[in-house]
């Protein structure tokens, strides 16, 4: 059964690693798909930060092929390929239902995230470049990119203000991002991914001066930074 994992874990990332390719592509929601039109909303990063994309796409597809050639009956590989197989197949399907229904990719992109959190959580010690890494940045992407669908959607349809929303997605991130670290102290790629987005909210939200998100990307961004190296700082420190 794990060799046949392996086969369907390639096959998955394959799949969502095309699918880019395979539909119209996507650019981001359209203001016009929200009953309230979200222009230049405050909770989505500058356009820049979603180059991550490529590298997530690459490291991801050697991390699967590496793993059916070379682990693909390893038991340190074999609890996580489930969850992130799911996660990808319903990832191959989300840009085209992005393009129709925020609402609906905004439920899909939640699923692809607890997928991603828990193959993270599964993933074992070995093989840390090809195992841990890709899952660490797929997965902490995807916990900012989620909050800021999730934030679409609450300003888009008129339960809290841009601004409101902004500012709670911010903080669900931050909380996320913190409960899983506490789990993978020793993968602090997933706060880089993490971290790379609220730098990303950070600069679009520059031109506005709108300080108050900038302030609380700013400081949870330190935040998430500190924890990461903190492990690192205390081996240092101990030597």
């Amino acid at each position: 059964m794990d060799k046949v994992k392996s086969v369907f874990l390639l096959v998955a990332t394959l799949a969502f690693a095309v699918s880019p390719l395979l539909s119209s592509g996507f650019n981001g929601f359209t203001a016009g798909q929200f009953p309230i039109p979200q222009d230049d909303p405050p909770v989505q990063p500058a356009g820049y930060a979603f180059s991550i994309w490529g590298l997530i796409y690459l490291w991801l597809i050697a991390g699967a092929v590496f793993s059916l050639l070379k682990r693909d009956t390893d038991p340190d590989w074999g609890r996580m390929r489930g969850p992130m197989t799911v996660s990808l197949v319903v990832g191959a399907a989300w840009i085209p239902v992005a393009n129709i229904s925020p609402l609906w990719a905004t439920v899909l992109i939640w699923l692809m995230w607890g997928g991603a959190a828990l193959a993270l959580l599964r993933s074992g010690a070995k093989d840390r470049l090809w195992q841990r890494t890709p899952v660490a940045l797929y997965a902490g992407w995807l916990t900012a990119a989620s909050c800021v669908a999730l934030g679409l959607i609450l300003a888009g349809y008129g339960y809290l203000s841009a601004q409101a929303a902004a500012l709670a997605m911010i903080a669900l991130a931050l909380i996320l991002t913190m409960a899983v670290q506490v789990q993978r102290r020793d993968t602090p790629e997933y706060s880089l991914a993490v971290i790379w987005a609220l730098v990303g909210v950070i600069v679009a939200n520059i031109a506005t001066q709108n300080w108050a998100v900038i302030g609380l990307a700013g400081a949870g961004a330190a935040l998430l930074a500190y924890r990461a190296a903190l492990p690192r700082l205390k081996d240092a420190t101990a030597v």
